[in-house]
């Protein structure tokens, strides 16, 4: 799988590395807002003795149709900023898939991306990780079992972190909590990301919980959504989606709860 990668800022190069590990991928090249580095290479950046991957570009550089024609690519891995989606929408136009790891979009920028789908297949988490995805459908399934428990969501995250977290406001909203009132935020050192919804009975506590220890959870989180997207129709799709239907076929084909 050839993969593009826009963004190169702390989870981006994270991201990077993750792709050229990979065995059955390559890194074709890298956007860079900035313009630094351009024309050089991402695994030489990272010092990974692994051939020549991720050819920096600038985002001037693609803004022409013609750079995807002679720069193919299976899927393109998003995790620049909120605007970045207007500098690969020619992508879409030859069927790159289109997986989007940004945190906010504004709504004319989210009718954006889902005008895209109407050419490709595009995914958008804001949090691709896989285990808050699942967190999220676990979470849904025990309140339709529990659905008289006390619910509450606790997010940890380093104390430079201002707002409120993107995933815990997700995970209120599909569990139609008022987020103001069931959403306990903590910021203290470095934690990367922590995740957890609290259920309360009257004789017992259930606990679902996702950490992220490194910032790598959300390369391999984008692998497994640009490997889901290959073989998709064109249309939107979420993190949560692509979670609920692999849940869902592993309990059929492995008869897990039989």
């Amino acid at each position: 799988m050839k993969v593009g990668l826009f963004g190169f800022g702390r989870t981006g190069r994270v991201v990077a590395d993750e792709i050229i590990h990979d065995p059955d991928c390559t890194l074709a090249w890298v956007v860079r807002k900035s313009g630094q580095d351009n024309h050089a290479y991402a695994s030489d950046f990272l010092g990974v003795p692994n051939g020549k991957q991720g050819f920096f570009y600038s985002a001037e550089e693609t803004a022409s149709p013609e750079f995807y024609l002679k720069n193919p690519v299976d899927v393109i891995i998003d995790f620049s900023c909120k605007t970045g989606l207007y500098e690969y929408t020619a992508a879409a136009d030859y069927g790159i898939r289109i997986v989007s790891a940004i945190s906010h979009y504004d709504k004319k920028e989210l009718l954006h991306l889902k005008g895209m789908a109407q050419k490709t297949a595009v995914l958008h988490s804001a949090n691709i990780t896989l285990g808050i995805n699942f967190l999220l459908v676990a979470s849904q399934i025990l309140q339709q079992i529990v659905p008289n428990a006390d619910i509450e969501v606790i997010e940890e995250h380093f104390r430079e972190k201002r707002e409120t977290s993107g995933s815990a406001l997700k995970i209120a909203e599909k569990l139609g909590l008022d987020p103001v009132k069931h959403i306990n935020s903590i910021r203290v050192g470095g934690i990367v990301g922590k995740h957890e919804v609290v259920f309360g009975l009257k004789n017992q506590t259930i606990r679902i919980a996702h950490d992220v220890i490194s910032r790598g959870a959300f390369g391999a989180g984008a692998l497994f959504a640009a490997r889901s997207l290959l073989h998709k129709d064109n249309g939107f799709y979420t993190m949560e989606e692509i979670m609920r239907e692999a849940f869902i076929q592993k309990i059929a084909v492995n008869n897990i709860l039989a």
